[in-house]
């Protein structure tokens, strides 16, 4: 009777340690990591342009370049061990659901570039920005004021 009942204890804690683990397992699978934008929850994908890399929700790895190949692995490589995973820019790519998102690489490197924050400027929209901020810049609407100025030598009639 006392080895019966210890059998059936002893299945019983057993089972119950086993479903325990499939549950924790189960729980984890496909969950965005701690790091990233909060309201993506069906995100697959997101691309890093800082480090020009990508996170794979699912298998929890990040895909990045190197070694004349594109790689995976749970850590970025080790010139980036100090970026920061909370504060850098991360784009949500809801575009594409496949298992080799680098094949837009060339794409996602050009609209996100290394410094994206958010806008949707590229570098040289944004260079010919900079320039219209400039008074001698012909499109300036200041341009005819100074040229008036001038002419007059500063006088006033």
């Amino acid at each position: 009777m006392k080895t019966t009942k210890f059998f059936v204890i002893a299945t019983v804690l057993l089972f119950s340690a086993i479903t325990q683990a499939q549950v924790s397992v189960n729980v984890n699978i496909g969950r965005p990591p701690a790091w990233a934008p909060v309201g993506y929850a069906d995100a697959e994908y997101y691309y890093l342009p800082d480090v020009e890399a990508y996170y794979d929700v699912r298998q929890t790895q990040f895909i990045y370049y190197g070694n004349g190949r594109w790689m995976r692995s749970r850590y970025l490589p080790g010139q980036y061990r100090n970026y920061d995973l909370y504060g850098g820019y991360k784009v949500v790519l809801h575009d594409y659901h496949g298992a080799q998102p680098y094949n837009n690489f060339k794409s996602h490197k050009i609209k996100y570039y290394k410094g994206y924050k958010g806008n949707n400027k590229n570098r040289s929209d944004y260079m010919d920005n900079r320039r219209s901020g400039n008074d001698d810049y012909k499109g300036n609407d200041k341009h005819g004021q100074n040229k008036k100025k001038d002419k007059d030598h500063g006088r006033k009639d």
